[in-house]
């Protein structure tokens, strides 16, 4: 399980393993902590900055757990589905310790599932998903490098100074599973493009330029939107040069994942120039987060007085988007704790103090 990676043009090579470390004889390999690391500072990042977005971190969590999870199984569902050869066992198809994770399965399963936990959880929908955005691409950059370990995901030829090769990439190219545009040629013993490599940089530089980005957003779904175009860019390149994909039309190299890409980048940008056009001349305003003990206490509020709960209605307080996080979090603060002394009077049928803070509430919001 051990793979001697020569980079020749740069005079580098390591020996690496696929294994991380051993519990009980079982193998904990490479693949599964650098994705398990990136899910972990996704997490984190997400946790962080939920208050900005106007979501409840208690709340996301439920949201998080659901949309991981089944993003995880629609990740290798898809990956099933796509992939170039055939499992000979259900065993081989769950297992997911020898690889196999479909990025877009991933993104699909979290998007469709994680917004129904969304709706579950009370958690708005087009700022989760600018959130998510972010995520992705954190956990994307490191997760790449799981494919690394497992020396895969690799390219064809090339003779560029970072060129890659490995006695796997060679065995590899050896058998019958390689994809290659038409007119391709690939010669085994030579140094591959390590595309695992390119695609974990463009999902760096991506994050980057959103996190700065962030605060500017014009709407809510605008991170998402930008995510999608940004990665199904680099996604369509990429793609073009891996030799482990599924060609749709081999005349033309096209793949389905550059097809997915496709669809990404041109949906995206379509939205992008609607929704630019139609909030041109607002700020975004974010509706402050309700913590998950108020909607306990509004759905106590709701029992004892006999209605639904949607007919407990809740002063909503806006902040604008460019503010610090410091200060969204004193202004949910004090939003919230409001709420509370207003709710818990309604319980004990006493008189209602008034919800409203000093958040910003005069510009133009969503």
């Amino acid at each position: 399980m051990t793979n001697l990676v020569t980079f020749p043009g740069l005079g580098l090579s390591f020996e690496i393993s696929r294994v991380a470390f051993t519990i009980g004889g079982v193998n904990i390999y490479w693949y599964g902590v650098v994705i398990a690391v990136g899910l972990v500072l996704a997490m984190i990042f997400a946790m962080r900055h939920c208050t900005e977005f106007g979501i409840d971190g208690d709340s996301m969590v439920d949201v998080l757990v659901v949309g991981v999870v089944l993003g995880i199984l629609s990740a290798r569902a898809y990956y099933v589905a796509m992939a170039p050869f055939k499992y000979q066992s259900i065993r081989e198809i769950l297992s997911l310790r020898d690889g196999g994770l479909a990025i877009y399965g991933g993104i699909i399963g979290a998007v469709v599932f994680g917004g129904l936990a969304c709706k579950w959880r009370k958690v708005p929908v087009l700022p989760m998903f600018d959130l998510t955005g972010m995520g992705f691409l954190i956990g994307q950059c490191l997760g790449r490098w799981g494919n690394f370990f497992n020396q895969e995901a690799f390219g064809c030829n090339t003779t560029l100074p970072w060129g890659m090769y490995s006695a796997a990439t060679e065995a590899y190219l050896r058998g019958s599973t390689v994809t290659v545009p038409a007119g391709v040629t690939i010669d085994p013993t030579m140094p591959v493009h390590p595309t695992f490599l390119y695609e974990s940089i463009w999902c760096l530089v991506g994050f980057v330029a959103l996190r700065f980005y962030m605060k500017k957003r014009r709407f809510n779904g605008d991170i998402a939107l930008l995510y999608a175009i940004w990665y199904g860019l680099g996604r369509f390149w990429i793609e073009g040069l891996r030799t482990d994909s599924l060609l749709l039309v081999p005349s033309m190299g096209l793949r389905a994942s550059q097809l997915v890409a496709a669809i990404a980048v041109v949906g995206g940008i379509i939205a992008q120039v609607i929704l630019r056009r139609k909030y041109k001349d607002q700020t975004l305003m974010v509706h402050l987060a309700i913590t998950a003990d108020n909607r306990k206490l509004q759905a106590q509020v709701a029992k004892k007085e006999g209605v639904a709960v949607k007919d407990v209605v809740l002063p909503v307080e806006e902040a604008y988007a460019g503010l610090s996080r410091a200060e969204f979090a004193d202004r949910t603060k004090t939003y919230n704790d409001q709420l509370k002394e207003m709710l818990e009077a309604r319980l004990k049928g006493e008189p209602q103090p008034d919800a409203h803070t000093d958040a910003d509430t005069g510009a133009d919001g969503q």
